[in-house]
């Protein structure tokens, strides 16, 4: 039996003691989750701060301009109006917005993407899926002025990406510079953003619909907050039902210049703790400082006051040249998961502004303006792939939930070119399908479930019949693999299967001509078919028209990459 959160607690607290007394104070490390709230949706879990607030002029958006990309917001971004410190790989995005800069070192247009682009959001919230990323917090500031027809729309978008790549998301109000914040954010709740709860993909934890407010307690003029007010708005939320998220100063516990003093009962008032660390650590030194000083001790004091803790993990400042190849990043992993923290929180996804994003970024000069001077990922020598920081967050992910060994040492290599390359990604896994047709409960979504036991079958006796998966997004295909269950009952057959690919769902080409797959349950029962080099689709449809097996098409596993 494991052990009960009221043990635990007693424990927690002796310990405390202890390291007052002159124990050391990692007594607790690698222990303490055990006294957090039962996995849900951002406990046990890694949650990306999301943006979501990039726009360009012509992208429909309501507010018109070159949103965050730019200092003036009415020119394209520039050498000289600039408001991003990194370039972002384009690859995957089928829309971009010609800036005013040089073009690329590879000769290409330096474009940028909007967020406002349903294809964006689709393909953020891809790679959120792809790399084993769990639950969005979607940023949201005073949505009363200009800006907030826009953000509202982006509520929107980020609720349909996330239904359709089964990612969690939240709302986190951020109230940096909300002057009437205590009574507007109720308000916005109650009117606007508490209608998403009812989504599938909307976070809950505990059973409670996850609100996180970023801001109470720093100590400075954009957050002038008094306790009272604060405390009356995370209580009014918990009686609205919510689990309520602090984004509170890394010293709200010791004290120091950037938080306010006498706001103990409104950190100990929220449901999770998150502090924030951005600018405050900036190498694998500066993490194991951050350890000893806030997350072991932290930890302690939201496990004595029934508080869940949700620490920051940053990949660190490309422009500043933190990374150092995801050493930097690692150590903050590490760092947390032998703290045994509840959930962790990482800052950001699409950070593009400050450079701490982990969403894919440019490789090499080849992939940035030529007149930018911005840096690429390899700007220490070490070649780093525009998805290392989505893969190393997947493997972080993989530690605090002990499905890899806690490890000081990256498991991830830079470059997917190095000795240790992680496997391809399965562009299909959990991706929206649909179907000509299916017998009893075997649907076309059993062949993306990741469950080699569970498959689709079409109606008997009625070739030819189609299965199609929705990738969310234009992707290179290389290759697709199909399966069948791994039980030897199954025995071996051929089916014929032609592939079409199409950019919209409605136009296809056919990409492979009719032919048959062989399935022996001796080899795998698996199939594979390879396409034309050069292939790229956003759907892919299969038509059966033979299977000597059975008179239907069958697949368990229809697995598509991109080489």
């Amino acid at each position: 039996m494991g052990v009960t959160r009221r043990v635990f607690l007693r424990a927690a607290v002796a310990a405390t003691a202890a390291g007052a007394a002159g124990a050391t104070t990692t007594a607790l490390a690698g222990t303490a989750a055990a006294a957090g709230s039962p996995p849900g949706d951002v406990v046990g879990k890694v949650t990306v701060g999301y943006q979501g607030w990039f726009a360009c002029i012509g992208d429909g958006a309501p507010i018109n301009g070159w949103w965050h990309w730019t200092q003036n917001w009415g020119q394209p971004p520039s050498p000289s109006n600039t408001g991003i410190k990194c370039w972002p790989d384009m690859r995957d995005f089928t829309h971009g917005y010609q800036t005013a800069y040089a073009n690329l070192g590879n000769g290409q247009p330096a474009t940028l993407f909007s967020s406002y682009d349903q294809q964006t959001v689709d393909t953020h919230f891809s790679w959120m899926q792809q790399y084993g990323i769990d639950t969005a917090a979607l940023q949201r500031f005073n949505p009363t002025g200009g800006e907030g027809p826009t953000r509202d729309a982006m509520a929107t978008k980020v609720r349909s990406a996330a239904e359709a790549h089964d990612v969690k998301f939240y709302v986190m109000y951020d109230v940096t510079g909300w002057t009437s914040m205590q009574s507007e954010i109720k308000t916005d709740w109650t009117n606007k953003m508490s209608a998403h709860t009812a989504s599938s993909a909307y976070a809950r934890q505990n059973g409670k619909p996850v609100v996180c407010i970023w801001g109470f307690g720093f100590n400075d003029d954009n957050h002038p907050f008094s306790t009272a007010a604060c405390l009356d708005v995370v209580n009014w939320f918990k009686s609205q039902g919510c689990y309520v998220i602090g984004g509170v100063p890394r010293e709200w516990r010791t004290g120091g210049a950037g938080t306010r003093t006498g706001y103990t009962d409104v950190y100990h008032a929220f449901n999770m703790i998150s502090p924030w660390m951005v600018g405050a650590i900036g190498n694998a030194g500066d993490s194991d400082n951050a350890y000893t000083t806030y997350t072991v001790g932290d930890e302690a004091d939201c496990v004595a006051h029934g508080v869940d803790y949700q620490p920051c993990v940053l990949p660190g400042d490309v422009s500043g040249r933190q990374r150092a190849h995801g050493d930097f990043m690692w150590r903050q992993f590490y760092n947390m998961c032998r703290a045994g923290v509840q959930g962790i929180y990482i800052s950001m996804f699409d950070e593009y502004n400050e450079g701490n994003q982990i969403a894919k970024t440019a490789e090499t000069q080849a992939w940035v303006p030529t007149d930018s001077g911005f840096l690429a990922l390899d700007e220490d020598g070490t070649a780093c792939s525009s998805d290392y920081y989505l893969r190393l967050t997947g493997d972080g992910g993989k530690m605090l939930k002990g499905q890899i060994a806690l490890t000081a040492t990256r498991p991830t290599s830079p470059a997917t070119g190095g000795s240790t390359p992680p496997p391809p990604s399965d562009l299909a896994l959990h991706k929206a399908t649909s179907e000509s047709s299916h017998t009893q409960v075997y649907g076309s979504g059993n062949a993306v479930d990741g469950d080699a036991n569970t498959y689709w079958e079409s109606a008997n006796n009625a070739f030819p019949q189609w299965l199609q998966v929705d990738l969310g997004s234009s992707a290179a295909t290389g290759r697709i693999v199909l399966a069948l269950p791994p039980n030897p009952a199954w025995g071996a057959r051929t089916q014929t299967v032609s592939v079409q690919g199409s950019p919209d769902g409605g136009t296809f080409t056919q990409l492979k001509a009719a032919a048959g797959y062989t399935f022996d349950p001796a080899g795998g029962n698996t199939a594979t078919i390879t396409l034309p080099a050069g292939s790229t689709a956003r759907y892919l449809r299969l038509t059966f028209t033979a299977n000597t097996g059975w008179p239907a098409g069958q697949v368990a596993a229809l697995q598509v990459y991109s080489s």
